[in-house]
Parts: structure tokens; sequence; C-alpha cells
């Protein structure tokens, strides 16, 4: 059987850059069972209610849904249990430092398969305030339009 090379991603969450400003980004391995890792394969699951916990010295992942697998028998796997994700003592420590902060959440931002590991990308994020969002978008629609701008006079269009 060939190894799988490079990066699929399977889920993103959009919505999360969108309500949160990132501060750190972690991967993270996923501790799996069988049928969760072929309904991945199969490109079957949803971040958005998603986040991430320390608890006992562990990072639990709750709230990801991974839907049953079609072919799955009475081992199927319940779609939104919560599974512990992998990260060194050090990556543990600083992360659990950093929530101490307040206002501070740790939630998923794309799970995907590395090397044919199934991986998480998670980020230390502060939640936005409406007023925020509308700046973000705003700053976002003025450097679009100098790019478009720059763009034209570097044609020769302008």
């Amino acid at each position: 059987m060939v190894k799988e090379r490079g990066r699929k991603v399977i889920a993103q969450n959009r919505k999360a850059r969108h309500d949160f400003t990132i501060e750190d980004v972690y991967e993270a391995g996923l501790v799996l069972v069988g049928t969760e890792v072929k309904s991945l394969r199969a490109g079957r699951a949803s971040l958005v209610d998603g986040y991430a916990l320390f608890e006992n010295g562990e990072i639990w992942l709750r709230g990801v849904n991974i839907p049953e697998y079609n072919e799955g028998s009475w081992t199927n796997h319940a779609p939104t249990r919560a599974r512990k994700l992998l990260l060194n003592r050090q990556e543990i420590s600083k992360i659990e430092n950093k929530l101490k902060e307040s206002g501070l959440t740790l939630i998923p931002l794309s799970l995907y398969f590395h090397d044919g590991k199934a991986k998480v990308e998670i980020a230390i994020a502060r939640g936005r305030k409406n007023y925020d969002k509308r700046q973000a978008i705003a700053e976002k629609d003025a450097k679009r339009e100098t790019q478009r701008a720059t763009g034209r006079r570097d044609k020769g269009m302008e």
C-alpha cells in the first residue's frame, strides 16, 4: 500500500477566524477509533461547534461532529464524543498558562490528514466584539482595494 504524503484538509472552521482573534496556533494529533478514521477519510466532519478544554493535565476536543461511518456496524462511534488531543508536555503547559488569562479560549481551526495521520489545528483565541468584526472587514476591503489599484497601475491600465 502506498503511503500518503502531504496535507489533505477534511474540514475547516472558517467562521472561527471571523469570530475570534487568533493568538497562537498548534498542531495536535487525535485519538480516534477505527470508524472515525474511515468517516474522516470519506471527508465527513464539522468543526462549527467545536472547542477544546484543559482537564486533568490533558487537552480534550469537544463538540466536533464526525458522523457515523455508513458501512459501520454496531462498532460505530458516537458522533460528538470527546476526543483526546496529543501534544507535547511543554505545549500543554504553555497552553494551560495562556488559558488562565481572562477571555481566551481554545478552538479548532482545521482538521486534516498529514502524511496519513489525522491532525487538528487548534488556536488560542480571543472573542471579537461586533464592532471589531466590522473594523476587520473594513480593513480587509481597504487592503484588497489598494492591491487592485496597484495591480492596475503595474499593468498600465490607469
